[in-house]
């Protein structure tokens, strides 16, 4: 396979950069189907819980759906814990680096700040601080957060609840990804829409 001359990108010349372009953009493609693998890998992850994360996922995604989301909104809720692999520590963060190129930004928001969000219902059990949400309070996003944590993320540990399974979602994740990074028409700041409409 071909390769680059240089030893440090400073060196680099068109030649080189002409290149790596096209190797770069066939990589990025490839992204969909990395994450899908990822999300399916959550299976094997942090146990404790009646259900697995990748069901965990898959339950959120699956009422987030039913409640009538929009794309964004299911996308964003099947893949708001993927960080749970190689970021425990800030797996909300991670999730929404990770989307902020290709959904609302109201989506972004909310994926990254869930964990904070999510503490109301358990903080108080291990010595966190159950109202860490309320730093936010007033953002134009909070109550999306609130309820997104409250209607799809707190509520799917249900090892009864009939989900949806990976293949439903993996047409969407798809459109998604194949969408123009940081399209102002896709990341719409400030923009809103309903979490749920059923």
């Amino acid at each position: 396979m071909a390769q680059v001359k240089f030893t440090q990108m400073k060196d680099g010349d068109k030649a080189d950069y002409d290149l790596l372009h096209p190797l770069e953009v066939e990589y990025a493609a490839g992204t969909v189907d990395r994450l899908l693998k990822a999300l399916v890998s959550l299976d094997e992850s942090l146990s404790g819980y009646q259900v697995t994360r990748l069901e965990h996922s898959l339950q959120s995604a699956t009422r987030a759906e039913r409640d009538g989301a929009d794309t964004d909104w299911i996308v964003s809720a099947l893949l708001h814990d993927i960080g749970d692999i190689f970021a425990p520590y800030n797996h909300d963060e991670y999730a929404a680096t990770i989307l902020k190129p290709f959904v609302r930004e109201q989506c972004t928001w909310v994926v990254e700040k869930h964990g904070d969000f999510q503490m109301i219902y358990y903080g108080h059990h291990v010595g966190g601080n159950p109202n860490k949400r309320d730093a936010y309070a007033g953002h134009a996003y909070f109550d999306d957060c609130a309820a997104f944590c409250e209607r799809w993320d707190q509520a799917s540990f249900d090892p009864d609840y009939d989900m949806l399974p990976i293949a439903h979602f993996e047409a969407r994740v798809h459109e998604v990804f194949a969408r123009t990074p940081y399209d102002p028409a896709v990341i719409r700041p400030g923009a809103r829409e309903p979490l749920f409409t059923a």
